[in-house]
């Protein structure tokens, strides 16, 4: 397999809870209906990551009805000091932060027995080796998903949502809901200019998310389609 891209790989993903934030609302919390394209993408980084390679998400489908819960979560009201790397250098004195005196509880609206197929491939970066080839990183995706091999714990937005991976073979097909998602997080831009985060227009249909590849040019075809 010597192209330049993978075929399409599939991950099954499912959980009790998920709250995917929307960014305009992230004081008290309130999940997007589905996962955003960043989300699957973390998803998949959980079981495969390599310098060399990076996921493109394709399609997101939805196997469960979308159901909100409400519920209140500790949280802190500030972020703790990073301390200078001089200050750490030179043996200085590190701020202390307690974070029993900085809890606060917020609401938190998320969705409740979650059940995905996320769609995606695979392309190889300018960090590839000369040994580095496709075929290589599709078999260690397909065998880590089935023995259930992660780098780090897979999870929902918060990374105290775990999810639970496994292989989208057995998977039931996707809920019965076409919805208009309205502008989702594609992605964030991470440059030495700044991050920047990059919007897309969304919409489910009959149960699947169709993610672009140029999200500027989703707004584009809804307008031409009548979308507001």
């Amino acid at each position: 397999m010597t192209a330049s891209r993978s075929p399409t790989l599939a991950l099954r993903a499912r959980g009790p809870l998920a709250c995917f934030t929307r960014p305009e609302l992230k004081a008290e919390r309130m999940s997007y209906e589905v996962p955003t394209p960043s989300a699957a993408r973390g998803l998949l980084e959980a079981v495969l990551w390599k310098p060399a390679i990076r996921w493109h998400v394709r399609r997101i489908k939805v196997l469960r009805p979308i159901d909100f819960i409400a519920f209140r979560r500790n949280e802190v009201a500030t972020k703790a000091a990073r301390p200078s790397m001089a200050t750490v250098k030179h043996g200085g004195e590190v701020p202390r932060y307690f974070a029993d005196d900085d809890r606060t509880q917020r609401n938190t609206v998320a969705l409740r027995d979650v059940d995905y197929v996320i769609e995606a491939y695979l392309s190889l970066t300018e960090r590839a080796g000369p040994d580095d080839n496709m075929t290589k990183f599709v078999d260690m995706f397909e065998r880590r998903v089935r023995k259930g091999q992660h780098f780090h714990q897979p999870y929902f937005g918060c990374r105290e949502l775990v999810a639970e991976v496994l292989p989208a073979g057995d998977a039931p097909p996707p809920i019965d809901d076409s919805r208009d998602l309205g502008v989702m997080l594609w992605d964030v831009d991470y440059s030495p200019k700044g991050n920047r985060a990059i919007f897309f227009r969304a919409r489910l249909e009959h149960g699947v998310l169709e993610v672009p590849e140029d999200p500027v040019a989703s707004f584009a075809a809804a307008a031409e389609g009548g979308g507001s």
